[in-house]
């Protein structure tokens, strides 16, 4: 079977040209001479005993078997790519990559990964871009992010519950007695998210959603978290976004009611990596600080 596999650096050079449109481009892609992808497409034509391209003075036209490879050459050097990289992340050594919502990572994980740190300094830790929008990655260690905890090929661990409340500034606290006093507030909303609001109105008591004063809308929970320690308005958040700022006092909780919903925050990771001396550690420490942080779930509210 390997016998007759055509010229690899043909293969790459037609799949490059094919995409780029032109030898040019493609030798630019592939930091080669245009002569060199041109003498490597040339040669793997020979072998495959047909033409690949209709060259032109203006540029390629693929023909009717080029039109065929090239997709499937395409998955194929993708696929490749992404082997790479998956055994880079697990090649010898403590690396542990965790691929977790920005938001969740910005006010809760990174302020703790100094402990992290302290306890195992000799694990590389990387952070990656990873939330409910973001599929699932094989070279991440491990991720951590909200939802069901039913991943295809996962392990997941419950850390604790999807408890949202809302929050604001002292400043702006002191007028919201009760949540009907919502109604002279600005609401400080997350576009793609805004059932969230709904969920903790109908845990609150009420039975139809408030018509706030006004409505701030943002793209992103990291953005929307900025905003109301900015002073911007009230927010409904999940808790762990918000468990330093009330815990030092920049936030506060202005009602005792909190509003769950069928989710939950998880640790999930493929079986395989169980046994990964960085995954070890960072799971015996994070379950430690979701332990933590359940607890103040119960001094809070």
């Amino acid at each position: 079977m390997t016998g007759s596999l055509p010229l690899l650096n043909g293969l790459r050079a037609f799949e490059t040209a094919a995409r780029c449109g032109s030898f040019t481009a493609a030798a630019s892609e592939l930091h080669v001479t245009q002569a060199a992808v041109s003498q490597s497409v040339r040669l793997l034509e020979r072998r495959l005993g047909f033409a690949l391209f209709h060259r032109h003075a203006n540029g390629l036209e693929l023909t009717l078997q080029g039109r065929a490879l090239q997709p499937g050459l395409t998955d194929a050097f993708e696929a490749i790519t992404r082997l790479v990289a998956q055994v880079s992340a697990m090649r010898a050594g403590p690396v542990l990559t965790i691929g977790v919502a920005p938001a969740f990572a910005l006010h809760w994980l990174i302020p703790r990964l100094a402990g992290f740190s302290h306890d195992h300094p000799q694990i590389e830790v990387r952070v990656a871009t990873g939330g409910l929008m973001n599929p699932l990655r094989d070279d991440w260690t491990c991720t951590v992010r909200r939802g069901s905890g039913d991943w295809p090929g996962y392990l997941a661990e419950e850390l604790f519950p999807s408890t949202l409340v809302p929050v604001c500034i002292p400043a702006l606290a002191k007028g919201l007695r009760q949540p009907r006093d919502l109604r002279q507030a600005s609401l400080i909303v997350v576009a793609h998210l805004r059932e969230q609001w709904a969920w903790w109105f109908k845990a609150a008591g009420l039975r139809a959603p408030l018509k706030p004063k006004a409505e701030v809308i943002f793209e992103s929970s990291a953005m929307a978290m900025q905003a109301v320690l900015d002073g911007v308005g009230v927010a409904v958040a999940q808790l762990p976004y918000v468990s330093d700022a009330l815990k030092s006092g920049r936030l506060v909780a202005p009602f005792q009611s909190t509003g769950k919903n069928y989710e939950n925050w998880y640790l999930a990771y493929r079986p395989a990596r169980a046994q990964d001396p960085a995954l070890a550690g960072f799971r015996t420490w994070l379950l430690a600080e979701a332990n933590m942080q359940r607890c103040m779930y119960c001094d809070w509210f």
